[in-house]
Parts: C-alpha cells; structure tokens; sequence
C-alpha cells in the first residue's frame, strides 16, 4: 500500500500548470478519477459529501490536516464531511480500530487532533491494542466504557468491512478525498499529471481539485 510521505505542507501559489490539466481546471484520468460504480452518500440533496480516507500514521495526512480543517469550514453548509480510516494493516488494523471505536462513543472528531500529536509530535506510534486502550485512559475516557466500545461487534463488524470499503472507493493510498460518491483525488493523482506543482504545494493542489470537484457534483444535480 503506497503512502505518500510529503515532508512538510505549507500555503504556497501554484506554478502554473499546462494546458490541457491543472489543479485549478482538473481533468478526468488526470487530477481525478471518476468510481466505476457510485457510492452511496450520507448527505441530502443539498450538501455534497466529502470523505478523507487517511490514516493515523500517515505523515502527509498530518501535514494536509490544517488546510483541510480550513477548507472544511470555507466549504461550510456547501458539503458533509468525515473520514475512513484506511486499514494499514489489514482486517484487524489498530489504528482503524481505534477510530471507529472512538467514532462509537461520539469521540473521534474531539479526539482527532490529540491522536495524531501523539503520533507525530510525541512520536509514539499506537501499534496494538493494549497500546490504544491504555493511550484512551490516559486521554480521560473511562476504561470499561472504551473497552466495551472496542470489542463491541458493532465496531468488530465494520473494522472486518473497511477493507471492501476501501476497495469499493478505489482507494489505495492516504490521503484520498472521495467527493459525492463518484470521483476521487490524491497528491499522487496531482504531482503524475503535474510534475510543475512542488512537493510542498501538493496539498493545496489537491484542495483545488476538491473544490472544482465539489461545483461539479453540485452541477450535475
């Protein structure tokens, strides 16, 4: 599984892109593709869903985070937005374990940020489950309600899916932003059709595309 280790994401101007294709005017088979077969949305007729597949240890999902935060809160009541944890490891993935663990107890979006400081800012890496029970008790969630929540078979069921899922959505590298169901876009979607953009503007690259993304799903309703 390929995992695009961008060093370091920052508010850069694009170089000018070619023709035919840029992040700014992106193009099918280029900057994105569409699904072979639509998923369905968690959102009404109105909203545009956004999905972020992304991993906890993922270095460039770190570093994407502040421009995703802000151009989730720029896109406001236009979209609906949450995130996959893609399975690193396979069927029984740690790290995905403890998202939708967390994601049970209405937890993940509060406890987001401090998992991945603890990932990439403390670096210690969360590796099995003894390492994600004891790093949920020392983050102030009561134990019994956290293990409960972690073995449940409700989350035992869709960490045993997530791996169709990401199948479903084409997904093999992190991070991959899923708009409305039907067309996906990753820096190496961007940086293969656009040797030009720096490493370091494959973020905002990626958000551009979004945007555009974002008009067209809205478009085609």
């Amino acid at each position: 599984m390929r995992n695009f280790s961008l060093t370091v994401f920052v508010f850069l101007s694009l170089l000018t892109g070619t023709v035919s294709a840029s992040p700014q005017n992106p193009v099918e088979g280029a900057e994105y593709k569409t699904l072979t077969s639509p998923q369905p949305v968690a959102a009404d007729g109105k909203k545009v869903e956004v999905i972020e597949f992304f991993m906890y240890h993922c270095p460039a999902c770190y570093q994407l985070e502040p421009q995703l935060l802000a151009w989730v809160s720029k896109q406001g009541d236009n979209i609906v937005f949450r995130r996959i944890h893609l399975p690193h490891t396979g069927a029984k993935d740690p790290e995905a374990h403890l998202f939708l663990a967390l994601e049970a107890l209405g937890l993940e979006e509060s406890m987001h940020a401090k998992i991945l400081n603890t990932w990439h800012v403390e670096h210690k890496p969360l590796l099995t489950d003894q390492d994600n029970i004891d790093w949920a008790v020392k983050n102030g969630i009561e134990k019994n309600k956290f293990i409960d929540a972690y073995f449940s078979f409700s989350v035992s069921g869709k960490l045993n899916g997530l791996m169709r899922t990401a199948g479903n959505y084409l997904v093999t590298s992190t991070p991959t932003l899923i708009i409305d169901g039907r067309y996906a876009t990753a820096p190496g979607m961007i940086v293969d059709s656009n040797p030009s953009v720096p490493v370091n503007a494959l973020g905002n690259a990626m958000l551009q595309v979004a945007d555009a993304l974002v008009v067209k799903a809205r478009a085609g309703r």
